[in-house]
């Protein structure tokens, strides 16, 4: 039975792993469109709990066989899981109930709608967050799936049932199981090299990615990524019934950035295609201006889709429409009232779950987290918050994820953490994906890092290093000061230290777990 057969009949569908992002979010969607929705996880409490408590969604916090509902139609699992451990799984399995994997129900949903799949390295769930409020802001009949808590605390927002807009993973090619019909592309390099030991091995995935779009399909570029140049120039060679849209400073077109500064922490840029208009960012750096302007891209082509033909005759293009109605030449389909509402909906991004996420301020401490855990996610990061803060001191808890990742990248980990005036290292985040086999470890990355600072800035008693995050605590207490900004960056449980660190300081609790 397909999805489609299954929403039609409000079928049961119970979720392995509902409390994880991608995992609860589709849960969500499910839900509201009518399907009757169960779950089960562990019990450590994540920002999803009170999502799923709030929709009335009911969840066990073990995993038992006679979970399973003796109805359920169809069983989703999170990547974490598999059928040899879990008995959930097991039973699925036995009873003969289709199991798909939550990328591949992602896949199978996306099917169901004009679906557009937001992908890259880095970049694309802030690039997917800020896309649904331009769906919003724009009146889209749009749903939204992002990889991080970006709507209101949520990680979906359901605006229609035309269009669909997901963020799509790479690892293991499973943004392969999505059925786009047009790509937004914000960057390739290496990454994942326990599955991609090459570059090229991660390119080529995101060539066949692309090249699953339909006839007439259209890729949505940033003209300033070498990779995402490289991925486009191969797909141009194989596809020319295909619509490639540059974004970026350095791209040709309506979506090229003509300025760019900041000021009143705030981040302000203009586009070609938006003549006398400043569009304004809350969240810092450059890397966030070009997710604004894929994002931008993307619903200016959703907007076009919306154009009715009736409304302008074969020798009027909706351009020369706008002009003719005294608003300045916008690209097709956007008015000067919807340009206006993209600029307040930008203005009002705040950001989302542990992308330059703020915990708070004490002390004149300010506290924040954030998930980038590749070099050049780092050095952006850092470099923005650095231009964005130009009068704190940037103080940063760094753990590496995964040994492969670190053993591959180590040189360009230690000079990411350049624009830092302190760093404090840890061991390294083991991903059950890999078996340490010796070799690269927390104090090789230390060790290089020291050595980094001391060439490039003299001061290599700047990085420290605790193996357990949590042993940085008291140091930190006596290191911290007004006018610092303090945060944990990483996929790592480092996140866990800017928390505990922030209620210290507060002398109360904050909220539980953010998850992963």
């Amino acid at each position: 039975m397909d999805l489609g057969n299954l929403l039609s009949l409000h079928a049961k569908v119970y979720f392995i792993g509902i409390k994880g992002t991608g995992t609860s979010a589709l849960a969500e969607l499910f839900f509201h469109s009518g399907l009757s929705v169960s779950g089960s996880d562990g019990a450590e409490v994540f920002y999803t709990d009170a999502i799923l408590t709030e929709l009335g969604i009911p969840y066990y916090e073990s995993f038992d066989a006679s979970h399973v509902p003796p109805d359920a139609a169809m069983v989703i699992h999170s990547a974490a899981y598999n059928a040899e451990t879990n008995p959930e799984m097991a039973e699925a399995l036995k009873r003969e109930i289709p199991l798909l994997k939550y990328t591949d129900a992602l896949g199978a949903y996306s099917a169901l709608f004009d679906s557009s799949g937001i992908a890259g390295v880095h970049g694309k769930t802030t690039t997917t967050a800020l896309t649904g409020v331009l769906f919003r802001a724009a009146g889209l009949p749009a749903r939204v799936l992002a990889g991080s808590a970006a709507f209101g605390g949520r990680s979906t927002i359901s605006l229609g049932d035309k269009y669909f807009a997901a963020e799509t993973c790479e690892y293991r090619r499973h943004f392969l199981s999505f059925h786009p019909k047009r790509i937004v592309l914000t960057s390739v390099e290496s990454d994942h090299q326990d599955y991609y030991p090459a570059y090229n091995d991660i390119r080529d995935a995101f060539v066949e990615y692309a090249l699953t779009l339909p006839f007439g399909g259209e890729i949505v570029y940033c003209a300033d990524d070498p990779g995402a140049c490289e991925v486009t120039e191969l797909v141009m060679r194989k596809r020319d019934d295909l619509l490639f849209v540059p974004y970026g400073f350095g791209a040709q077109g309506e979506y090229k950035i003509i300025s760019c500064e900041v000021h009143d922490e705030r981040t302000r840029f203009r586009l070609e295609g938006f003549p006398g208009t400043e569009f304004t960012l809350r969240i810092p750096g450059r890397h966030c201006v070009l997710d604004a302007a894929a994002a931008l891209s993307l619903t200016s082509l959703l907007l076009q889709k919306e154009l009715s033909p009736q409304k302008c005759s074969p020798q009027e293009s909706p351009a020369h429409l706008a002009v003719s109605q005294g608003n300045p030449p916008y690209p097709p389909g956007w008015t000067a009232k919807l340009v206006e509402n993209a600029v307040r909906a930008l203005d009002d991004f705040a950001g989302s779950r542990r992308r330059s996420e703020i915990l708070g301020e004490k002390a004149g401490v300010l506290f924040m987290d954030d998930y980038g855990h590749h070099p050049t996610a780092i050095r952006l990061t850092l470099q923005g918050l650095k231009d964005f803060f130009p009068r704190r001191r940037l103080i940063v808890s760094f753990m590496s994820h995964t040994y492969t990742r670190t053993a591959a990248l180590l040189d360009d980990f230690a000079s990411s953490l350049l624009p830092a005036d302190m760093v404090f290292l840890h061991k390294i985040y083991a991903s059950a994906r890999e078996v340490y086999l010796g070799g690269i470890n927390g104090l090789s990355l230390f060790e290089k890092t020291k050595t980094v600072f001391e060439k490039e800035r003299n001061a290599g008693n700047s990085v420290i290093y605790t193996d357990e995050p949590f042993d940085a605590m008291e140091p930190l207490k006596n290191i911290l000061k007004k006018n610092d900004l303090f945060i944990t960056m990483g996929a790592g449980d480092n996140w866990r230290l800017g928390q505990k660190l922030f209620a210290a300081m507060c002398g109360a609790d904050v909220s539980s777990g953010t998850g992963s």
